[in-house]
């Protein structure tokens, strides 16, 4: 069926928008790099430690973790030490929930910028995104302090754990970028973040392998986006950990659906921010 003029229309103009969001964003990466480092500077402002908190959070985490779910629990860890095997789950996992935080609350926290002046409104999570990798990569030399003590053989595979940031982050902004957009119709999505990264926390395999769950159910696991990457970011340090390379493309998959809809979301929504916000 031959598309009518209108149709044709509608199509090209959609297309030119979009080009046109993305010249923007191009345009606009000053500011898109200031407001990524006022985050860094906000977050570590008149504190004691300052940029330690980045190291003491998985730290102090992985030890709870550790002595819990590992001692007293005795959860297997598929034959990886156990600080190696929380720690190398809590980087990710801490980027994702601190980035999903701030970018989810980005645009109510950003009032007055978005009422005052013109910028594209997807700077601001994609700010929040950004600013966490600082934090993500000054936690991971903690890493090789592990990697020595235990003598884990370093190979090829390290090199997964930089390359892994590119789906993580898609996954953070695009799920950042939805409930940012929803917060600013209802106000209480703010309440409903901390939440469900509580309940995010237990269906992902950060305390436990996905070996640990019943082998019927694990398609249900690899439909969580962070089961891919968590189990690839420990394959990346323990390359002899058995990983279900179908289950991590399923989940990578559902990332860059997620990545793709909360987008799509938040464009859609955009022309209203300055109104209710």
């Amino acid at each position: 069926m031959t598309a009518s003029p209108l149709q044709e229309r509608h199509s090209v103009a959609k297309d030119y928008a979009n080009v046109g969001a993305l010249r923007e964003l191009w345009d606009y990466r000053e500011l898109f790099y200031f407001l990524a480092w006022r985050d860094i500077k906000l977050r570590y402002k008149q504190t004691a430690l300052g940029v330690l908190w980045v190291v003491i959070q998985p730290l102090f985490t992985m030890l709870v973790f550790t002595a819990l779910f590992g001692g007293l629990a005795k959860i297997p860890t598929d034959g990886i030490p156990r600080p190696i095997f929380y720690f190398s789950a809590l980087l990710p996992w801490t980027y994702f929930s601190s980035t999903l935080s701030h970018a989810g609350l980005s645009l109510v926290g950003n009032a007055n910028l978005l009422t005052k002046i013109y910028f594209p409104r997807i700077i601001l999570p994609a700010a929040a995104a950004l600013s966490g990798l600082l934090d993500f990569l000054i936690a991971s030399v903690l890493l090789a302090g592990f990697i020595a003590y235990y003598r884990t053989p370093v190979t090829w595979t390290l090199v997964l754990w930089p390359v892994l940031i590119a789906p993580l982050a898609l996954l953070a902004l695009g799920a950042g970028s939805f409930l940012a957009a929803l917060n600013v119709r209802y106000r209480d999505i703010r309440y409903a973040i901390p939440f469900a990264i509580q309940l995010w926390l237990f269906v992902t395999p950060i305390i436990y392998p996905s070996s640990f769950v019943p082998e019927q159910f694990r398609w249900l696991l690899a439909l969580n986006p962070l089961t891919g990457i968590i189990e690839a970011y420990r394959h990346a340090l323990v390359p002899s950990q058995a990983i279900h390379w179908d289950a991590v493309g399923l989940s990578l998959a559902v990332d860059l659906a997620v990545f793709l809809g909360g987008v799509a979301f938040f464009r859609r929504a955009e022309r209203e921010f300055a109104d209710t916000v």
